[in-house]
């Protein structure tokens, strides 16, 4: 009887979790997220950027992680963006200097859902810092999401359920991070008269 309850309830909380969602990395060490936020909150990251914190959506633990492994990219990234005059840099690629990081500057237009691709990816990890203007970002659930593609060269797109996701407009005082973990939508078209924007986009390596 008491197994059948255990199972019973093992069912139940799996099917809370599902009816939930999952979007990005779960940790279950309360100690290393509580850490984590801390370290976060603090600002020890910023290397001088105070124009933007990061975004709700964040995976602290993955954020304090890999910049525990790899401060050196992390130091130079936000480095950049604080010496950087963001609005008036060229669009294009621009190297960080003493780094293999390029910062993609882009001068874009978001575009209805249905005509944007989900995506996540396995090397690299996504800093997204919208300049100018206002970008929509979904994020996918995992559990109802499945590849629609093979995954090449970094990064594979999913079908997903609309109903699921989580859509966050950006403001300029907010950046967005995607680990791995978070399989998202980026250039939603938001409910603006204009769409138009402008984002800074760094490719992080992802430290095992």
């Amino acid at each position: 009887m008491r197994k059948t309850l255990i199972c019973f309830a093992l069912l139940l909380c799996c099917c809370m979790a599902m009816a939930q969602g999952y979007y990005t990395k779960y940790y279950n060490d309360k100690a290393l997220i509580a850490e984590a936020k801390a370290w976060m909150a603090s600002g020890e990251w910023r290397n001088g950027f105070t124009a933007a914190s990061p975004h709700e959506s964040v995976n602290a633990v993955d954020f304090y992680l890999q910049y525990k492994k790899n401060p050196e990219q992390w130091v130079a990234l936000f480095k950049w963006l604080a010496s950087t005059d963001l609005l008036s840099i060229p669009k294009g690629k621009h190297p960080i200097e003493g780094t293999k990081l390029v910062a993609s500057v882009e001068d874009s237009s978001n575009a209805p859902l249905e005509k944007r691709q989900s995506e996540s990816h396995f090397h690299n990890i996504d800093f997204q810092y919208v300049v100018k203007g206002t970008e929509r970002f979904g994020i996918i659930d995992h559990y109802t999401s499945k590849p629609n593609c093979k995954y090449r060269p970094d990064v594979i797109h999913y079908d997903y359920e609309v109903e699921k996701t989580r859509f966050y407009d950006s403001t300029t005082d907010q950046f967005f991070i995607f680990f791995p973990g978070d399989w998202h939508i980026a250039k939603v078209a938001t409910d603006k008269e204009d769409q138009n924007i402008r984002v800074i986009v760094i490719k992080v390596a992802w430290v095992d």
